[in-house]
């Protein structure tokens, strides 16, 4: 038995991971996690506002009617971190009744909605390969072995064969989604597909990784959306800074950076989504590995303490955004992410006179968030926006170089000297 002693070494440098599993792939290192690579803030249908914001005409019907039934979705996302294996999350969060998966599958996308079937994998769920997913709740994919690339565009292929009603969707990236009857979630290139003005269902992509990662989740308002910009520029700042990490490759270790934008978005009571506080703690903080936060919002509220003071307005007293409130809510953000162990990276609200609610008043506001903004001693960083954005000749405007025409939302030369601003040391540690 002088063979025993060497055979049980040579089993321990093999480590875990190389031992097989039932299926005969290998075992995942004790130390593999999933990290957030792609994901997005999902809305309810029911609120999303009429104008879509693209030039695709709308695939759906009135809103009443609004539902899929029989048909496969074929979906772009856009993953910021490297990876060799990948999970899928679908959300029925603002869904009304079950939501049944009947098939569903991820592949390298090779443009719009084509794949590369070499590519392809089937999905499955605890090894089905459909699901159920209640109202509300949310549901991951098994993982899958496919090798993922930052800046590579994947597709997400989705058979819904029962009568599925519009309720979870999400704007990003535009332009991404294709619809077609029948199931084609094996398909290469779908025939006779329809574009659709929103995406559904799919809001998130995880890779595992045993490597060292920073997850950082920019999270705001349509700013951080990306308004304003264009794909071909960028997009958003966060998609700007993405390019720029991937662009600088010796930093140590890897960043992934997670887009939670909503346009429209206000950080004290619901309106276009529910209000950045009672959303930041899912919609940011739960992202798989998150480790820092940055946040860009206020201007929505800022622009609404104007409004409510146009006559005839119902909105009561105790509701009027205030200087004082707009603080507190940002310090309520600050406490939810160090409680949870996650840095914060606070932004200076960016100028917008010019705005149809830019007012001496809400120009003073804005003044007194960011003074405070400045002057923290318990965030991890400030990044600011407002000095990067601002004209040399009126520091209460965006530089014209920056403005999208809108005098509030940034071009892409914007969004990128937002992302040059964002000191990458601060995302590192």
């Amino acid at each position: 038995m002088h063979w025993v002693a060497p055979l049980c070494l040579a089993v321990l440098a093999m480590g875990v991971q190389a031992l097989p599993n039932e299926d005969g792939r290998p075992r995942q290192s004790l130390d593999a996690r999933w990290v957030a690579s792609w994901a997005v803030a999902p809305l309810d249908f029911r609120e999303e506002p009429p104008n879509y914001g693209t030039a695709a005409k709308p695939a759906v019907p009135a809103r009443g009617t609004a539902q899929f039934r029989g048909q496969t979705l074929r979906q772009q996302v856009r993953p910021t971190l490297d990876g060799e294996r990948a999970r899928i999350r679908f959300s029925n969060r603002f869904g009304k009744v079950p939501l049944r998966i009947a098939a569903a599958s991820l592949a390298r996308s090779t443009g719009a909605d084509a794949i590369s079937p070499a590519t392809l994998h089937p999905l499955s769920f605890g090894g089905r390969r459909s699901t159920t997913i209640a109202p509300g709740a949310e549901a991951w994919s098994d993982g899958v072995d496919l090798e993922v690339e930052a800046g590579q565009t994947l597709a997400v292929s989705t058979f819904l064969d029962r009568e599925t009603p519009f309720a979870t969707v999400h704007q990003r990236p535009r332009n991404a989604t294709w619809v077609v009857g029948g199931n084609a979630v094996a398909t290469a290139k779908l025939r006779d597909a329809a574009p659709l003005a929103l995406n559904h269902i799919v809001t998130g992509l995880d890779v595992l990784t045993t490597k060292p990662v920073r997850t950082v989740v920019a999270f705001g308002d349509s700013i951080t959306e990306g308004a304003g910009g264009t794909e071909a520029g960028g997009g958003s700042y966060p998609d700007q800074l993405a390019m720029r990490l991937r662009d600088s490759p010796a930093l140590v270790p890897a960043v992934a950076v997670i887009n939670m934008g909503i346009g429209g978005n206000r950080l004290l009571v619901d309106g276009t989504g529910p209000s950045g506080i009672s959303r930041f703690g899912r919609d940011a903080l739960g992202q798989s590995g998150v480790t820092h936060v940055m946040v860009l919002i206020g201007t929505n509220d800022i622009g609404r303490s104007v409004f409510v003071h146009v006559p005839g307005n119902t909105v009561p007293q105790h509701d009027v955004p205030t200087t004082e409130r707009i603080i507190e809510g940002l310090q309520q953000l600050i406490n939810q992410a160090h409680a949870k162990g996650v840095k914060v990276l606070l932004a200076t609200v960016p100028p917008f006179k010019g705005v149809a609610y830019w007012t001496e008043d809400s120009e003073a506001m804005r003044g007194n968030i960011n003074r405070w903004i400045r002057g923290l001693q318990d965030v991890d960083g400030v990044i600011d926006f407002d000095a990067a954005l601002r004209s040399p000749a009126d520091p209460m405007a965006m530089n014209p170089l920056y403005d999208s025409g809108d005098h509030l939302h940034p071009n892409s030369a914007g969004y990128a000297a937002m992302a040059a601003a964002v000191d990458l040391r601060e995302i590192q540690e």
